[in-house]
């Protein structure tokens, strides 16, 4: 079976979801405030586990959101515990966080470690290279600043 590109325009509460299996680019983007966060990401959740079994040799996960709810936090974990479950130890994968720059500019080196650790500890142990990318983008979102910090 062929796996299509997932989109799915964004609203008020739910992000714009824009999944490519051809080019490995998987962006959320806006915000994801959703009343059922299921509705939306139980589908993203199927996509993904299809997409891991193959994937590109470079998956690039964009997680662009300005405010996300717990719930949206809980179903982020699972996306990056399917993605880090790909088998091809050729593979890697870049997690790519936007934050405010303003909020950037107040972290040190152990703040950012501190920032990180959810999503370090969602990633265990793969067997594949997993990078997370951390971009300080302005108002307009522009990016101002980035850090890499490599698992």
């Amino acid at each position: 079976m062929e796996l299509t590109k997932l989109y799915i325009e964004a609203t008020q509460k739910t992000p714009n979801i824009d999944f490519n299996s051809i080019t490995g680019e998987l962006i959320l983007s806006g915000k994801s405030i959703p009343e059922n966060a299921a509705l939306v990401y139980e589908r993203v959740l199927k996509w993904v586990g299809e997409y891991v079994k193959s994937p590109k040799l470079t998956t690039n996960f964009r997680i662009n959101l300005e405010y996300f709810n717990t719930a949206t936090a809980i179903w982020l974990s699972k996306i990056v515990s399917a993605l880090c479950s790909i088998q091809n130890e050729e593979c890697t994968l870049l997690i790519h966080l936007y934050i405010n720059v303003e909020d950037y500019d107040y972290m040190d080196e152990e703040d950012l470690k501190d920032e990180l650790h959810p999503i370090i500890h969602m990633i265990g142990n793969p067997t594949i290279s997993v990078a997370i990318k951390v971009y300080g983008t302005g108002d307009n979102g522009d990016i101002i600043k980035q850090s890499l910090v490599l698992i």
